[in-house]
């Protein structure tokens, strides 16, 4: 039996109708007579939704308890056990209850999927792993359930279900996806059309990913080379050279024409690394395409043409945007160049040849300047051609019947060969031309004259030359190659360097420049900044000596980009050395951005907390404030109504409801004064000798009725805290009524107190569901709850504001496990020592 298929219904946001379309689609199939179980749904109380389960068969869910209260979930054995030939099961991205054979239900779907059996399901955007982050930054609620994202690229079907945020949004109006005193706070914050639309475009565009994907394994499949234009992709071959502004820019404007283009960047490095292009030039280019919307890329390749030609095909390019040649007019006509023969193979790609100021101007390698050999062996070599060739020529003089002409000329080829060896090309050239006249002058008959007699001789004459001119060049280019090697074995060595200090995290400035200015033995380094109208240079970071004021006072200047220059003072570096320098230098300007940039991150933290919590507490409050405000002014205006004759007992009540609503309201913004006092730090505080056994009965008459759910159990020996009595009240109020809140039914909140040391510790604890470890931190930030979604609990200020003022007593507010399940707030307090007055 083959595995199953799977077929996900994506959704941007919660509401959008995943799990009616796949109700829909289950029924249609049961219609066809295909054999059809329900695994797992949730309707969420959703009646049209409901509807569509009449009719189908629905597995059993498994229940299991955790923490003394009962949960159910997907039964996979028992869907197993059942083979249908497809499952519906709902909410992918579920967390399983702990106990569960597997920890998400995503794994439950893979097993079923192993056992054969085709599964369809639904799961929103913001449960994919990928953009979880994304989703926290643009909603402000951070995900606990997410799944890999290669769980749904691997399904078989990925099928949008799509709804705009204005529909979405008159859906929840009329109650179709919440319950109505839910409906106002889920508008006014995740249910924004803002965020609605963000959560849209992402869902939008991490589909077109996974159907390009799809497109891309079915051309290979297939074995399509060709381009399948279904969505325009403009690249851009860059050189490195300074004509690439033009050609991005030229590439983005095209690219623009076609709404959802892509523009993509491609350098092509060559493989002997001994040829390249600047690293500033390249780096700067690169921040252009990114900062116009594109992406950076860099291949390796020989042959330039075929390189480019790959890349595009493999990304399904449509267009390929490349300059006109650099070349002059002679190397374009005895050789074709890149653009001519990326033209030629180019196929179905179009090609844009565009002009540029730089076009005929050869982008030459720079050069030190020097010869390739130094200036002790060129002596050598010249030394050896004036004083070996003379001695050779006496020597063959003297045993002239014994070597006959072809050997004369062997020998003279070895000493032009020993000459190139010792001084390069110029000195193995004058020995190759004095050779071959010592050899006409002396052993070529007729003797002792210029003149040739035999034809033989002569063409035996011009081979040597030949040869020996071509061994010269070619001992001239070994060296010259030898010596770019080791430099450019040495640029390796000093980039791999500095690629390991960014990787390290070494991204200070200060640090980059100091190493700079280490590596080639400087004074100092200093990087200038233009700005100001005049502009004018202005030191941006420097290490070692005396700074440069100005580019032109280093004895080296390296460029970075229009108003960034990097100066160096010491001695003058030669020309081999520019392409290490341009690589620091782009670093140098990327330190820079990023220094400026974590200031201003720095500086926008706490207006972006503030605006965080202003957001929130509108938010919540405008919710929280309006519940009792609209409980309190619908009984008094019962009260008011003459018409109808209340009996004695239904005023009463009317009364107590405007009663506890206004106590309600009275909490709550006794609650944002704290808060705003402790964030503003104007608190006043009275620290005094306090008993516990005083302030925890007034704690519970405050809380009313439901403080009889609490059982108390405190020494009667126990040392007085150091403590405002009014404040710690506010703190046992708002602990206690959280954990009545999420305490069951049952056993009471149990208080209880003891001393160690120099500290008294309150204890309250509960037998909820508890807080994972993970977010402890977490629920004491202001108006911050686990339950985000239940928003009649409160504004999430009560742990918050119990910690803040715990901590202004100079305690602390604890959270632990409650043994068996539950949690347990603990109030630490100092002891007023005995004595102290």
């Amino acid at each position: 039996m083959g595995r199953g298929r799977l077929r996900v219904y994506l959704g941007a946001a919660p509401g959008v109708g995943k799990t009616y379309a796949m109700l829909c689609e289950g029924r249609r199939r049961l219609e066809r007579g295909t054999d059809v179980v329900v695994g797992y749904v949730e309707t969420h109380g959703r009646p049209r939704t409901a509807a569509l389960l009449d009719g189908l068969e629905i597995v059993p869910r498994r229940t299991l308890t955790h923490r003394g209260a009962g949960f159910t979930e997907l039964d996979a054995q028992a869907v197993i056990d059942r083979a249908p030939a497809v499952a519906l099961i709902d909410e992918l991205a579920h967390t399983n209850v702990p106990g569960s054979r597997d920890a998400k239900r995503w794994q439950d779907v893979e097993r079923i999927l192993d056992a054969g059996i085709d599964v369809i399901t639904t799961v929103n955007i913001q449960h994919l792993e990928s953009v979880n982050d994304v989703v926290e930054e643009i909603t402000g609620v951070a995900q606990r359930e997410t799944l890999p994202d290669e769980v749904v690229r691997r399904a078989d079907q990925v099928e949008l279900v799509d709804m705009a945020p204005e529909a979405l949004r008159r859906r929840m109006a009329h109650g179709n996806v919440y319950a109505p005193e839910k409906v106002d706070a889920a508008l006014s914050n995740y249910f924004r059309v803002g965020n609605l639309t963000a959560l849209r475009e992402l869902a939008l565009l991490w589909l077109a990913d996974k159907v390009d994907d799809q497109l891309d394994r079915y051309r290979a499949d297939h074995g399509i080379a060709r381009t399948w234009e279904a969505r325009e992709r403009v690249v851009v071959a860059l050189t490195g050279g300074p004509e690439g502004d033009t050609l991005i820019r030229r590439a983005a404007r095209i690219a623009d024409r076609t709404k959802g283009t892509d523009l993509l960047a491609v350098h092509v490095t060559r493989g002997d690394g001994l040829a390249g292009a600047g690293p500033a030039l390249l780096a700067r280019q690169r921040d252009l395409v990114e900062g116009l919307g594109g992406t950076y890329h860099q291949v390796v390749g020989d042959d330039v043409p075929r390189a480019l030609l790959e890349f595009a095909s493999a990304v399904n390019a449509t267009q390929l945007v490349m300059g006109v040649s650099r070349r002059s007019r002679l190397s374009r006509a005895l050789l074709p160049g890149v653009g001519v023969t990326t033209t030629a193979l180019s196929g179905p790609i179009d090609v844009h040849m565009v002009t540029h100021e730089q076009a005929h101007r050869s982008l030459r390698r720079p050069k030190d300047g020097g010869p390739n050999l130094p200036l002790r062996r060129r002596l050598a070599g010249y030394a050896l051609a004036v004083l070996g060739l003379p001695l050779l020529t006496f020597a063959l003089t003297e045993l002239r019947g014994s070597f006959s002409l072809p050997s004369q000329i062997m020998f003279f080829l070895a000493a032009v060969v020993a000459v190139a060896l010792a001084g390069g090309l110029w000195p193995a050239l004058l020995a190759a031309v004095a050779g071959s006249l010592l050899l006409n002058f002396y052993f070529t008959p007729p003797l002792h004259t210029l003149t040739i007699a035999q034809h033989e001789n002569l063409i035996a004459l011009a081979v040597f030359l030949l040869v020996a001119a071509a061994v010269s060049g070619v001992v001239d280019t070994a060296a010259r190659r030898s010596r770019d090697a080791a430099r450019f074995g040495a640029d390796a060595e000093v980039l791999s360097t500095l690629a390991g200090n960014v990787l390290r995290g070494e991204h200070e400035l200060d640090v980059l420049l100091g190493r700079l200015r280490e590596t080639f033995g400087l004074d100092s380094v200093t990087l200038l900044e233009r700005t100001g109208d005049p502009p004018r240079w202005q030191v941006a970071a420097t290490a070692g000596g005396r700074p440069c004021t100005a580019p032109e006072e280093g004895d080296t200047e390296i460029p970075v980009g229009d108003d960034l220059a990097l100066a160096l003072r010491g001695r003058p570096l030669p020309a081999g050395d520019r392409r290490v320098l341009e690589a620091f230098a782009a670093q140098a300007a990327a330190a820079l951005r990023r220094r400026r940039l974590e200031a201003e991150a720095g500086r926008a933290r706490p207006l972006e907390a503030v605006d965080r919590m202003r957001t929130a507490l509108l938010s919540a409050v405008s919710h929280d404030l309006r519940t009792p405000l609209s409980s309190a002014k619908a009984a008094v205006e019962s009260l008011r109504n003459t018409e109808i004759d209340w009996t004695g007992e239904e005023r009463a009540e009317l009364a107590d409801t405007a009663g506890e609503s206004l106590d309600r309201l009275d909490r709550l913004v006794a609650n944002l004064l704290d808060m705003s006092r402790l964030q503003a730090g104007v608190l006043g505080m009275a620290a005094r000798p306090l008993a516990l056994d005083e302030v925890v009965p007034r704690a519970l008459d405050e809380i009313g009725a439901a403080a009889e759910h609490v059982r108390v159990a405190i020494p009667g020996d126990l040392p007085e805290a150091e403590a405002d009595p009014a404040l710690l009240e506010r703190v046992l109020v708002n602990l206690i009524s959280n954990a009545l809140r999420y305490h069951p039914p049952g056993p009471p909140v149990l208080i209880t107190a003891g001393s160690l040391r120099d500290r008294v510790e309150l204890r309250i604890a509960d037998r909820g569901p508890g807080i994972p470890a993970a977010d402890r931190d977490r629920v004491f930030q202001p108006f911050q709850r686990l339950d985000d979604r239940d928003n009649h609990a409160g504004v999430g200020l009560g742990l918050a504001l119990a910690r803040g003022l715990t901590e202004a007593m100079g305690g602390e507010l604890i959270p632990e496990d409650t043994p068996g399940g539950g949690l347990t707030m603990i109030v630490v307090l100092p002891v007023r020592e005995k004595g102290t007055p």
